[in-house]
């Protein structure tokens, strides 16, 4: 780390490191999921044994990358790009009690904190491990400090911290959002689609993201079909968690089409803009993490306002999904009006260009010259 720079630019810095360890994890985690649902069927999880079959497997497969490694690889290269080497144990140690992995219990465990507590527990790893580089040791004690007192020290304050202060105040948000939506989805169904989008597009697969999610999810254990109305916002959520990925692959195109230098040629690479598309069509909206990390006050707005458009179109046209994941890998069997996902999802696609578009500032000339994959 550059103690020179300012503290926002270390964190954003920490966080860029983070998201790109942690993204193979998702796609992997991501496609297989889908992949499981299209040999399987949408019901897959609850009616065939874990590993009892080819598709049960593969469907568990992907439950690896997205519920048990994503949040602590990002977490502990949050912290190496703080702290380097020694602070990855520490923070894979709080991203994973990030999960909640013990559930609650008397020892003070409030629930998961997630994606936010896996960055919180990243940050609070990488600049306790740098306190802990300037402990005063000298000769054979000084080659204790990385080997045994750092990984010792600093595990044991992140988790103490991530597990008795952290998690009771984001679980008591959880709950509270949680509660907002239920009681949203009694009355108008635009706000529901509003609040329901805006949600699913601001940390893209966080803490707030899988809050939503968790909502459509309950919703679908009173459902018997696609067509049934308890579908809707699992539909909703579809195209909402589609929006930010494919968005951001058009306002790419669009702006190299018209010459506009508002991306990078990092961003503007072919696998960024590949990937993007890919996330949109297998419903990984973290592949849009990168974008916005480096641009937070232009992107996620632009994102939000995307997702929101597609929830409320999807809503209006009655677009209900009973598949818990898996884009489009699932859609043409566990969707109640396919011709309506799309129309709502690409509606919602070209709002969030159209923002990115009109929002973002061009990048400094030094950020666009030509690259090695020829977008420039």
């Amino acid at each position: 780390m550059d103690e020179n720079k300012s503290i926002g630019r270390q964190i954003q810095g920490a966080l860029m490191t983070g998201v790109s360890y942690m993204l193979p994890f998702v796609v992997a985690g991501g496609i297989y999921i889908a992949l499981g649902f299209l040999f399987g069927g949408y019901d897959i999880p609850s009616t065939v044994a874990q590993g009892a079959n080819f598709a049960s497997t593969t469907f568990w497969i992907g439950k690896i990358g997205l519920d048990t490694f994503m949040v602590p690889i990002m977490a502990g290269f949050v912290a190496y790009g703080i702290a380097d080497k020694p602070g990855i144990a520490p923070g894979m140690f709080g991203g994973w009690l990030a999960l909640d992995p013990w559930g609650a219990s008397a020892l003070g465990s409030y629930g998961p904190s997630g994606f936010i507590g896996g960055i919180v527990a990243g940050l609070l790893a990488g600049y306790i491990v740098n306190l802990l580089k300037k402990i005063p040791l000298s000769g054979m004690l000084r080659s204790l400090l990385t080997t045994l007192i750092i990984p010792l020290v600093g595990v044991g304050a992140v988790c103490y911290l991530m597990y008795y202060v952290v998690g009771a105040p984001l679980a008591a948000l959880n709950a509270a959002l949680t509660s907002f939506l239920a009681g949203l989805s009694q009355g108008s169904k635009i706000l529901l689609g509003i609040v329901q989008g805006c949600m699913l597009a601001f940390d893209m697969g966080g803490t707030v993201n899988k809050i939503a999610y968790a909502f459509a999810v309950g919703m679908l254990a009173e459902a018997t079909n696609p067509a049934d109305p308890a579908c809707m916002p699992m539909g909703a959520n579809f195209v909402a968690c589609c929006t930010p990925p494919l968005g951001i692959a058009i306002a790419v195109l669009v702006a190299n089409a018209m010459g506009k230098k508002k991306f990078t040629s990092e961003e503007r690479s072919t696998g960024s803009v590949a990937g993007c598309f890919v996330g949109a069509a297998c419903m990984i909206t973290e592949f849009a993490i990168p974008y916005a990390v480096a641009d937070p006050l232009r992107v996620i707005p632009s994102l939000m306002a995307g997702s929101a458009v597609g929830a409320v179109l999807s809503y209006v046209m009655n677009v209900g999904i009973i598949a818990p994941h898996g884009g489009v890998f699932v859609i043409f069997f566990a969707c109640s009006n396919i011709l309506g996902y799309f129309i709502a999802l690409l509606a919602g696609s070209c709002v969030t260009a159209a923002c990115l578009l009109a929002l973002k500032k061009d990048v400094e000339d030094e950020e666009i010259e030509e690259d090695e994959d020829g977008w420039a």
